[in-house]
């Protein structure tokens, strides 16, 4: 693997957070949320860990405050990816899949611009990165064969 130029790659600070794949299923479809934050991006909910958080418990207060949604996340399917941002900061995030059932979602208005409920080829053509892309076939295919009757 080659890194970018050591000035732009902080070797001594690492983030990490964690988030879900959100589905829900309505009239036998399975329906995925996303969410656009204000820089028109969109992806999945997640956030950093708060100091004696587990991943799990990160993932589900996230999910609770970006979108309202108390779930269950189901760690048996953990993605987890890996990439230098702008700041150089190298993150690493871990999505779980969470299914949901209550439709009355909310926005947390601070970070979260748009929620949106989609099917999967939808879902898939409006996520903004390759990398979450990805995640989303992953997780769909987890979903059907482990979760789908």
């Amino acid at each position: 693997m080659i890194l970018p130029d050591k000035t732009l790659y902080n070797t001594d600070m690492k983030e990490v957070s964690a988030g879900a794949v959100l589905y829900t299923r309505k009239q036998d479809e399975i329906l995925y949320l996303l969410i656009k934050d204000f820089h028109g991006n969109y992806g999945f909910p997640k956030g950093h860990l708060e100091e004696g958080e587990t991943l799990k418990e990160a993932a589900q207060r996230e999910i609770l405050e970006e979108v309202g949604i108390k779930t269950e996340a189901d760690t048996r399917f953990r993605e987890d990816l890996h990439y230098i941002m702008p700041n150089g900061i190298a993150k690493q995030a871990v999505y779980f899949v969470a299914e949901f059932f209550d439709q009355n979602y909310q926005r947390q208005e601070e970070e979260v611009d748009e929620i949106v409920l989609l099917p999967y080829e939808e879902a898939f053509e409006t996520i903004t990165f390759q990398n979450m892309k990805e995640v989303l076939k992953k997780a769909d295919r987890y979903i059907r064969e482990n979760h789908y009757e």
